[in-house]
């Protein structure tokens, strides 16, 4: 479930904005995002996103002299007969991988009470790894789903085609309001055939999803990121509370003064929380959790360390 509050003054501001006015905001996001990505990628992230996702192999390049430190298994035996030399064969890593964003757009990414919404935080985490995927002349493609798969962007190289990612990140009207996870792998698992990083961006509010991420962790490195708000967690304590759940509609009346109401409803965020760590340790995938307001940055960096 998720507090939700309507706010008709924004609606009504938003209805008065003219088209002009809205590309202009859209742009200056985009443009904002782009800006601190970037930042991000050249700093702190360059050589960390490198070594933290391997190459498809080893590839042969050349062969040079042999120097001291050479393995002598790369010795090439037929060049440095003909050459009177010793000669080793060099190798280097078969870089070019793709990155798969898969982005949960269901109403539950729309709440947030701490500086941004999950949806908010999520298409943050989402431009820096684009960003960095390029910088390392890697491919960058998006699936933004719901209860269905609403967008498809294969994945390409460029500035260009990320900047286009983020603005349909930013700029996408969800068609559903519900979630369903499963679609989404399955999706991808039908689509997507080589190898490649695929991160799931979500609150993972979900179930039945399991054996869907267990076929994609064997083909692919899926990372989950899990986006949860500190209200997730915890319901203040501010007497009768109306709370909306934005995927099914229902709205019930909560006493916050209860003590057994708020464990029930923390013991909800922590079944949610423990699933997901349960699922993606039992596909062999990785996970990783975030709060909005919470410093994501330091999150990537200790999460790219323990990969490398």
């Amino acid at each position: 479930m998720a507090l939700f509050k309507k706010n008709k003054k924004a609606d009504t501001e938003e209805k008065n904005t003219s088209p002009g006015e809205a590309v202009s905001s859209l742009l200056k996001r985009v443009r904002e995002l782009e800006i601190k990505s970037k930042r991000l990628t050249n700093h702190l992230f360059t050589g960390e996103y490198h070594t933290a996702f391997k190459g498809r192999g080893m590839a042969f390049k050349e062969v040079r002299e042999y120097q001291p430190g050479d393995d002598i298994r790369f010795i090439e035996w037929n060049v440095s007969a003909r050459m009177g030399h010793t000669y080793s064969k060099l190798f280097e890593e078969e870089r070019e991988l793709s990155v798969h964003l898969l982005v949960d757009v269901s109403a539950s990414s729309l709440f947030g009470t701490f500086k941004q919404t999950k949806r908010d935080l999520i298409t943050e985490i989402c431009a820096v790894l684009a960003f960095s995927a390029i910088s390392n002349n890697d491919k960058a493609g998006l699936i933004l789903f719901s209860d269905k798969v609403e967008k498809y962007i294969p994945a390409r190289k460029g500035k260009d085609h990320v900047l286009y990612m983020i603005r349909e990140l930013l700029n996408h009207e969800p068609h559903s309001a519900q979630t369903d996870i499963q679609k989404a792998l399955q999706f991808l698992n039908r689509t997507t055939k080589h190898k490649s990083i695929v991160f799931i961006l979500s609150d993972f509010a979900d179930a039945g999803y399991h054996d869907a991420l267990r076929v994609a962790a064997k083909r692919h490195d899926v990372i989950g990121v899990q986006a949860y708000d500190p209200r997730d967690e915890k319901l203040p304590n501010v007497g009768l509370l109306q709370v909306h759940d934005a995927e099914t509609g229902n709205t019930v009346w909560l006493d916050t003064g209860d003590a057994y109401i708020r464990q029930r409803y923390h013991n909800q965020f922590l079944k949610i929380m423990e699933d997901a760590k349960l699922t993606f340790r039992n596909a062999g995938a990785d996970l990783m959790q975030v709060a909005t307001g919470e410093d994501y940055v330091k999150k990537l960096q200790e999460f790219f360390k323990r990969r490398a």
